[in-house]
């Protein structure tokens, strides 16, 4: 067996061409000069070189593909093994560049940011002493030393002293600085801070102009942008640069341009750190990190939006270990910990992908005879048979993968069955919902002076809502709206056991040719006989909330009974009336007492009376509608139509929610009374 090995390898060594050798010995002198530059780091590159090593990959590459085809992959063995390459091994070196080159923009990203952050502080800083000391003089001239402006107070002093420790170079300008405001286009127009380049010199300067009874007093904060104020920026991020670059013209075309997103530049000025050395690299893979990020500048030698401003740019070079130390510094130990544990829980993914490739490559004995016993069991369900089961001659992943089939269309025949009885069950919802619809009033009543609309949408299939106009006689009419508890089928159910009892008990007040017109109508009697029905004809759980009204054209009064409803709107005018006189819910305790209120209705009044769900939809953050903003879209519609204000209502309901689906059912009635039947007669 050592002796065919050794007569192969001879073989192939040997079937090697000149180009072969000539492309190894490419990759050979590339890899050197690539180890020996994590050594040495000051090691020459050669673009030219990094061209030659690529074609030479590519050339390898394709020759390996071609050898492999002919000599390796006839075998289904070593197809898998390919196979498992490509799908484990090749997978995990993309994941592991993308990883780093993510790690290296975020690295870059967290620099940069940390240079902009320590800019905007010094920034923030001068702006506060430019405006302490715009307070300062403020308060001398109001004083009446109108030398404020040139002299300094010994307070105002002594802080401007205490200031230029931490900006050094600081100066205070008084009476200065007003191109700079009127640059400003922000809100405050008074005020200004920045990165100013002005007379070939880049600064941090800050304006404030304070009003004073005796006029403007404008004062000027500026931090020249020096050696000694770049050394106090982020020492963790290693030397730092700043760079001042003028855009490129045709006729100042200079031999290096500096080329930054294919648009050129010359260097105007350079300011960078006087003592930083290069960061040194704390292990391997500490790699050193060179990053530039764009400072925003106002070029006081161009006009404001003049072609040709100046641009600045800050460059940095640093090691991942002191960018990491800022990062992890607020966890303390804690910081520390978690990158040992990332560098765990990597290894241990390296060796679970080493022990996946290796269990691949061991089972590629067994998979083809269990690829082949799943096609023939796919072929059976594939003509309707879902009673083959796969056969499961051993004992491990493919056997599971074996049972999960058998399993899977044991479940699927399963599944078909539930589908059909949830047809049958949707099926007979439909028709639930249609036998509702018929018990919600088809067509509204015509009374002489009343407009009625109601709108009722549930959050099912059937809704647990119910609305009801009932009239009694040519000049009375009753108004119910309830809320069953629940939602569904059960609630559905006791909504029409609601409009059985009260409809029955209400029509008893119909006048039917023996002056049962003229029955005085107790609405709190009427919810008491409902109230005694629902709880002795309904579980102990189940109650409703309801409100029952009754209007007379004549009298021009509306008697109702709040049973525990959100009390309904009465609006007259600017005039609010919430109706809750009445009593709890009904269905709950067998005797309980409840009241009847009047309300004395003038011509243009409109009564709203609507569920929770209307109410109880809530937005994105959690708040809810609520009744308030529903008075305000009533009050906003209020000489609109009935149906006008009840979509209105709903549509402002359904825009605060946001969401296509209903937490609960809405319903809404909606009405207007205009005058008297007397008066209409008149």
């Amino acid at each position: 067996m050592a002796d065919i090995r050794t007569t192969r390898l001879r073989n192939f060594w040997q079937g090697l061409s000149l180009a072969d050798w000539g492309a190894l010995a490419v990759l050979l002198l590339y890899a050197f000069l690539l180890g020996l530059r994590q050594i040495y780091e000051r090691t020459p590159q050669s673009g030219f070189l990094l061209f030659l090593a690529i074609c030479a990959a590519v050339y390898l590459a394709v020759r390996a593909s071609l050898w492999a085809r002919n000599r390796l992959l006839w075998r289904l063995r070593n197809r898998l093994i390919i196979a498992y390459l490509f799908i484990a091994v090749v997978p995990v070196l993309l994941l592991l560049t993308m990883a780093g080159l993510a790690a290296y923009l975020m690295y870059w990203q967290l620099g940069s940011y940390v240079i902009y952050a320590e800019m905007e502080e010094r920034v923030q800083r001068l702006s506060a002493v430019a405006g302490a000391m715009a307070t300062s003089y403020a308060v001398e001239a109001t004083s009446g030393h109108r030398a404020a402006a040139l002299t300094l107070p010994e307070d105002a002093a002594t802080y401007l002293k205490n200031a230029m420790a931490e900006l050094p170079g600081l100066r205070i300008e008084s009476g200065k600085g007003e191109e700079l405001l009127a640059r400003n286009t922000g809100r405050l127009r008074n005020r200004f801070r920045g990165l100013v380049f002005s007379d070939g010199q880049l600064a941090l300067r800050a304006v404030v102009d304070r009003q004073t009874p005796s006029g403007p007093i404008l004062v000027s904060a500026i931090v020249p942008v020096t050696q000694e104020l770049i050394d106090s920026l982020a020492p963790e991020l290693g030397p730092i640069q700043f760079n001042v670059l003028h855009p490129e013209k045709a006729e100042t075309r200079v031999e290096a341009p500096i080329v930054i997103n294919r648009e050129e530049f010359t260097s105007v000025e350079q300011v960078g750190t006087l003592g930083r050395a290069e960061p040194k690299a704390a292990n391997p893979f500490d790699k050193l990190i060179s990053g530039i990020v764009a400072l925003d500048v106002i070029d006081m030698d161009h006009e404001q939006g003049q072609e040709g401003a100046v641009r600045v740019f800050a460059s940095f070079r640093t090691r991942p270990s002191l960018l990491n130390r800022k990062l992890f510094g607020p966890l303390g130990d804690l910081g520390g910990a978690a990158a040992t544990a990332l560098l765990i829980v990597g290894a241990v993914f390296f060796v679970i992908e080493l022990g996946s490739l290796y269990t691949g490559i061991a089972l590629t004995r067994t998979i083809t005879s269990a690829v082949d016993s799943l096609y023939q069991a796919t072929q059976h369900v594939q003509a309707g048979d879902l009673s083959y089961r796969v056969r499961v001659p051993h004992r491990d992943q493919l056997a599971a993968l074996g049972e999960s089939f058998n399993t899977m269309t044991a479940s699927v025949s399963t599944l078909i069955e539930e589908q059909r009885r949830r047809q049958r069950l949707e099926n007979e919802l439909s028709i639930a919902h249609e036998v509702q619809q018929q018990l919600f009033p088809h067509t509204l009543p015509k009374l002489p002076g009343v407009e009625l609309e109601a709108i009722c949408r549930p959050a099912r299939t059937v809704s647990g809502d119910y609305y009801d106009f009932i009239r009694i006689s040519p000049t009375r009419l009753a108004i119910a709206l309830a809320d069953i508890s629940g939602k569904g089928i059960s609630a559905a159910l006791l909504m029409a056991n609601v409009q059985a009892a009260l409809r029955s008990d209400v029509l008893r007040y119909r006048n039917g040719g023996s002056g049962n017109s003229q029955m005085q109508i107790n609405t709190a009697e009427i919810v008491s006989h409902l109230n005694r029905h629902l709880f002795r004809n309904s579980s102990e759980e189940r109650y409703a909330t309801f409100f029952f009204g009754v209007y007379d054209t004549e009298t021009q009064q509306l008697m109702y009974t709040n049973a525990g409803h959100l009390p309904p709107v009465y609006i007259c005018g600017d005039k609010i009336n919430r109706l809750e006189t009445g009593g709890m819910v009904v269905g709950l305790f067998n005797d309980v007492p409840f009241d009847q209120g009047i309300v004395s209705i003038e011509p243009g009044g409109i009564l709203i009376a609507y569920s929770d769900g209307l109410i109880e939809s809530e937005n994105v953050y959690g708040e809810e509608f609520g009744a308030d903003r529903l008075v305000e879209v009533a009050l906003h519609d209020k000489d609109s139509s009935p149906r006008v204000i009840a979509e209105a209502m709903m549509r402002a309901a359904e825009q605060w929610s946001g969401s296509p689906e209903q937490a609960d059912d809405m319903t809404v009635i909606v009405s207007r009374f205009s005058a008297s039947t007397k008066e209409l007669q008149a």
